[in-house]
C-alpha cells in the first residue's frame, strides 16, 4: 500500500462488488479493460474506473502491449497475493502481501542491513 493510501481507501476498494469482481478475474488470467468487459458482462466505464482506483491503491498493474493492428492497449494483472485486515486497540490495520522478484527482495534486503 501506498503512503497515501489510507486503510479508509483501501478497505472501500476491496469492499466495492465490481472491483472485487475485477482483482479475482485478473488473478486467474491477466486481460485489457476490453477483455475484463466482456469476461466479466460490465460496462468499459465501469471497468476504467474501478481499474483507475485499483492501480491509485497499487492494487493492480499494467503493461502496455502493441496489438497486431499497431495499436497500444494495456494488460492488467494483480498486483498481490492476500490482505490481511487487523483491529488491535480500536485501530485497523492494512497489510498486503506481494510477491517480489528475487533481485527485488535482495535489494531490499541488501537496504534493510543498511549496507552502503
Amino acid at each position: 500500500m501506498n503512503e497515501e493510501s489510507s486503510i479508509e481507501e483501501i478497505l472501500d476498494t476491496i469492499g466495492d462488488e465490481h472491483a472485487r469482481t475485477i482483482l479475482a478475474s485478473i488473478s486467474r488470467e491477466p486481460g485489457s479493460a476490453k477483455e475484463l468487459s466482456e469476461r466479466l458482462d460490465l460496462s468499459q466505464p465501469t471497468i476504467y474506473r474501478r481499474l483507475d482506483v485499483l492501480k491509485e491503491n497499487e492494487l493492480i498493474k499494467d503493461r502496455t502491449l502493441v496489438a497486431d493492428d499497431g495499436n497500444h492497449y494495456k494488460e492488467y494483472t494483480c498486483n498481490f497475493n492476500s490482505t490481511v485486515i487487523s483491529l488491535e486497540d480500536d485501530e485497523y490495520d492494512v497489510r498486503i502481501f506481494r510477491e517480489e522478484n528475487l533481485p527485488d527482495r535482495f535489494t531490499r534486503l541488501w537496504d534493510e542491513l543498511g549496507v552502503q
